[in-house]
């Protein structure tokens, strides 16, 4: 959620990010008198109850003939006392619906619009050129025996698949290369739970427009995480952090899971867009002060694991309306996908200020002082989705693959992937 205070004294601030992202300004104007109808409420509930702590005093000192009267005034009085309770609770949970529509205030600089509008920072590499004709990454996968959508689709139904032999292999060396690029540089490495409860899910913000994604078991009440984010921002639910040593960063390694609701023929080929992946997120907490520097931080590891493995890229400013309800900013970073003819999406980072940490009560205490809520922020450097442009990328006519240099300590020293009999 958003901060109140600056809601109440900064409304335009916050009605000019609502619009950035699309969404109404009468949002703001909302939450606004659900904030006010709580405030009214708890005052009311508090000048009643401080009535009735002053009257049990008074029927306590009254003398016999006049307590009968006094304590049908307390009976009275602690019905509206009551009353008060009810209406606050009723306040608060119209106050809470109200402000679960205000997403995240944008960061200057950050473009208006949907999808189609980022804004490019910069890229790196030219797209592979080849002087035969290029296959996709499936029926190289196909050929190397790396990927078996056919008996995914048999087990699973469709959007699943099974990774074999190389394409096992080389997933678990991208993802180890990657954790071992994240303890270079300071992280603790975790391998979370993939079920997480409701709290948990609506407190990092994924209950809201994108609901239909997330798988629910409704006898269990539990969700299964479509990123580690999740059960990594929930980690320290109700804490108070010391951030002493320096800020806390955590890479955690886990199967994820997407309904891809809505996406109906979009990416039907391959494992672009699949159910079932696994990724290694990078999750940090720190202060709101350094968030954005910690942001450029992850940014330069996913690009320095993207220039390594040989792959042309660049690197995208998010338009506000492609954010998601609690990022400020996000910074994608897109392979060239040769087949395609464009970049896709291999790795997102973004800065979530402080608002999932209001939502889940994450806080530090800022050289002794009073309390505040901590800044969070996430990034993936690894996920099954980088085979796609690994196997496109680095193909031969033969429908061999070079591997990247960087991955072969991983694979036993192997140098070429081949095909099989």
């Amino acid at each position: 959620m958003i901060d109140p205070v600056l809601l109440r004294e900064k409304p335009e601030l916050v009605k000019r990010s609502q619009e950035a992202r699309g969404e109404s300004p009468d949002s703001v104007d909302e939450a606004l008198a659900a904030d006010r109808a709580r405030r009214t409420a708890i005052t009311t509930f508090e000048e009643l109850r401080a009535s009735q702590n002053a009257h049990g005093k008074k029927v306590a000192q009254a003398p016999k003939e006049e307590k009968a009267a006094l304590v049908a005034q307390a009976k009275d009085l602690s019905d509206r006392v009551k009353d008060a309770q009810r209406a606050v609770t009723e306040a608060e949970e119209a106050a809470d619906a109200a402000f679960a529509k205000l997403e995240n205030i944008i960061i200057d600089g950050v473009p208006a619009g949907g999808e189609a509008d980022f804004i490019t920072l910069r890229t790196h590499g030219e797209p592979a050129q080849f002087d035969f004709e290029p296959r996709d990454h499936l029926e190289i996968g196909e050929i190397l025996g790396a990927i078996d959508m056919e008996r995914g689709t048999k087990v699973s139904g469709s959007r699943f698949y099974f990774l074999t032999g190389i394409g096992a292999r080389l997933e678990l060396a991208l993802m180890t290369l990657a954790l071992d690029r994240a303890l270079q540089h300071g992280f603790t490495p975790v391998v979370p739970p993939t079920l997480v409860r409701p709290e948990v899910m609506r407190g990092t913000g994924f209950l809201g427009q994108h609901a239909d994604e997330i798988y629910h078991l409704e006898e269990d009440d539990l969700y299964l995480v479509g990123t580690s984010e999740v059960p990594l921002a929930g980690y320290h639910m109700d804490e108070i952090l010391d951030f002493a040593r320096g800020p806390k960063r955590y890479a955690g390694w886990s199967t994820c899971y997407r309904r891809e609701a809505g996406s109906y023929g979009k990416d039907t080929r391959g494992i672009i867009r699949v159910h079932q992946f696994n990724k290694l997120e990078m999750f940090i907490y720190t202060t709101p002060d350094d968030a954005e520097a910690e942001h450029d931080r992850l940014v330069a590891m996913q690009e320095g694991m993207l220039q390594d493995l040989g792959l042309a890229y660049r690197v995208i400013d998010v338009a506000a309306g492609d954010l998601g309800s609690s990022a400020a900013r996000k910074f994608d970073v897109e392979a060239w996908v040769p087949t395609q003819g464009a970049y896709r999406e291999l790795t997102s980072t973004s800065n979530c200020t402080t608002y999932q940490a209001r939502r889940l009560d994450i806080r530090f205490r800022p050289d002794g002082g009073k309390t505040q809520h901590v800044a969070t922020l996430n990034g993936t450097l690894a996920t099954t989705r980088w085979i796609v442009a690994i196997l496109e990328t680095h193909q031969r006519a033969d429908g061999s693959v070079t591997v990247p240099e960087v991955l072969r300590p991983y694979l036993g020293g192997l140098e070429v992937l081949e095909p099989v009999a």
